[in-house]
């Protein structure tokens, strides 16, 4: 059915003549652009910028998987969204990693090359490593060896194995490539002004690679060949703080330079925090519950201490209470005073530029692509599977405190904020006394917590290697609080997804046979597990 569906008549017809005027427009002996390559400067902002608005773009439909947030209406969107393939709706990332970014990206490196400018080669390398780890771990197989061939029209898929060799080739490279000492440094070659993320600081694009590395070799926790050794080092050779999160900048002036998820451009209007999130925040998920903390927050008589990071990352409802939504129901089990505010701070469905503001849901605030406190926690997590019970607390603690610093910046009133901060980090179960008295979840949740609104196929890797605690006793559940819903759509043939369709807009219509191969035209081809979350 969806085969038939599928096959579509292209007509190509009108092929337009001119005369006259040829010696004026025949500037180029190539009639695609000019014969000459670019400076590379002139590549990068663009390159970062559709990288970034990528992920937020398809993170919004990745964020229902995980509950970062849940659409209003609830049931109206499940974890079926894949199932579509007649849709480029979610398909953002692909686009830019093959169009925006492509050739683009490959002329840049080129250009540094040719122009002896080898910090935009190292940074090119290191932005397509970056491109393709997450593009993989979204779609799962995808087109990497014969991806910019110019002589082909149709392209094989490689299995996601390949894609993270290529991932950790272009790594190590673009890290050989900033430590050149020849050629042009950032202020001659440009890069300082074109770079939106790090201003063109070699040494953190470096700990960037090597926290991107870490990211690779730590996805393969359910492979017998996993190192977490490997993953510890890497980590260790990363970001070394909170001043080296990988941020890129909006100016939030007009459409094209403002944040995605900011007010101007109303794409997450719709979108409320989930229960899940808000569970671990507001001091009711049974995980961080220390009943030494019950009815003593400084806001909420009678409630457990909040985390302060509530009014930091959440929004609250009219009435002041912080709620979150269910997947299923939606704002429909509330009254409207407490139906939770929209991510701008505001009632309703629209917005314009609050303050305070939200976390980064402004139109000029930095949006993370890499942070301290994330890698902080999948060293704990790489200990605590290694056995080094010390090393994990010690990460965690290192996590939980950066990321609370981080949030803190954010924070609307940073006297409560102080105040929450010194009641909830007596928690006994936030800080565990001693090493054994860590566990997985701890681990997990915090991670969420620090990665949640941003680091969507951070989180989703990371439930899937845990295949949605599916199948998993009570008291051994990574992520308490998490629930999938009770139906899932038919498409789905009661299965969670694992992996987004490839896009629509070339692949369906363009590239059909490579997809045959996949088995991507079957229905509930989103639900076929990922070969990096498979134990093997």
């Amino acid at each position: 059915m969806m085969k038939r569906i599928l096959k579509i008549c292209i007509v190509i017809a009108g092929l337009f003549s001119f005369s006259g005027c040829e010696d004026y427009l025949d500037v180029n002996t190539n009639p695609n652009g000019p014969d000459a390559l670019l400076q590379p400067e002139l590549f990068l902002p663009q390159i970062q910028s559709e990288l970034a608005v990528a992920v937020q773009w398809d993170g919004r439909f990745t964020g229902f998987y995980t509950q970062n947030w849940i659409y209003a209406s609830g049931e109206a969107y499940s974890l079926n969204l894949h199932s579509n393939p007649l849709s480029d709706f979610y398909a953002q990332l692909w686009r830019a990693v093959y169009w925006s970014m492509g050739y683009n990206l490959s002329d840049m490196i080129e250009s540094g090359e040719l122009n002896e400018k080898y910090d935009f080669v190292g940074v090119g390398k290191i932005l397509r490593a970056y491109g393709w780890q997450m593009l993989t771990d979204y779609h799962g197989p995808i087109i990497v060896t014969e991806a910019f061939d110019s002589e082909k029209r149709v392209f094989n898929y490689d299995e996601q194995q390949v894609a993270y060799e290529e991932v950790r080739r272009l790594l190590l490279e673009g890290i050989e490539a900033l430590e050149r000492t020849d050629g042009l440094g950032p202020d001659e070659s440009g890069l300082r002004e074109a770079d939106l993320i790090y201003q063109g600081d070699r040494d953190k694009w470096k700990k960037f690679a090597y926290g991107l590395l870490a990211i690779n070799a730590h996805r393969l926790t359910n492979k017998s060949s996993y190192d977490p050794q490997e993953v510890i080092d890497y980590v260790d050779q990363a970001l070394g703080g909170n001043q080296d999160d990988a941020l890129i900048r909006f100016e939030g002036t007009v459409s094209s330079n403002t944040n995605f998820f900011g007010p101007r451009r109303g794409n997450i209007g719709y979108y409320r925090q989930s229960k899940f999130i808000t569970g671990l925040l507001d001091g009711t998920n049974p995980v961080f519950q220390d009943s030494d903390l019950d009815g003593a927050d400084p806001v909420y008589e009678g409630q457990h201490v909040h985390d302060p990071r509530i009014t930091s990352m959440l929004a609250p409802s009219p009435d002041g209470e912080y709620r979150g939504i269910d997947p299923e129901t939606g704002i429909n089990e509330y009254e409207a005073e407490e139906v939770p505010k929209n991510f701008w701070n505001e009632e309703g469905y629209v917005g314009s530029n609050p303050s305070p503001q939200i976390y980064f849901f402004n139109n000029d605030a930095d949006f993370p692509l890499m942070t301290f406190a994330q890698l902080q926690f999948i060293k704990a997590e790489a200990a605590w599977i290694a056995g080094n019970e010390s090393l994990a607390l010690d990460a965690y603690n290192t996590g939980v405190e950066a990321h609370m610093d981080f949030a803190r910046t954010y924070a609307p009133d940073a006297d409560l904020f102080d105040q929450r901060r010194a009641l909830y980090e007596t928690n006994k179960e936030l800080f565990p006394a001693t090493a054994d008295e860590l566990n997985l979840s701890k681990i997990m949740l915090q991670k969420f917590i620090a990665t949640w609104g941003w680091g969507f196929f951070e989180s989703w890797s990371d439930m899937r290697r845990y295949h949605y605690d599916l199948d998993v006793a009570p008291e051994n559940k990574v992520y308490v609080g998490f629930e999938l819903p009770e139906t899932f759509a038919p498409a789905n043939n009661e299965n969670p997804a694992y992996r987004a369709r490839p896009r629509f807009n070339s692949e369906y219509m363009w590239n059909q046979e490579a997809l045959e191969a996949l088995d991507a035209f079957e229905e509930d081809y989103h639900t076929y597990e990922t070969w990096f979350s498979k134990s093997e």
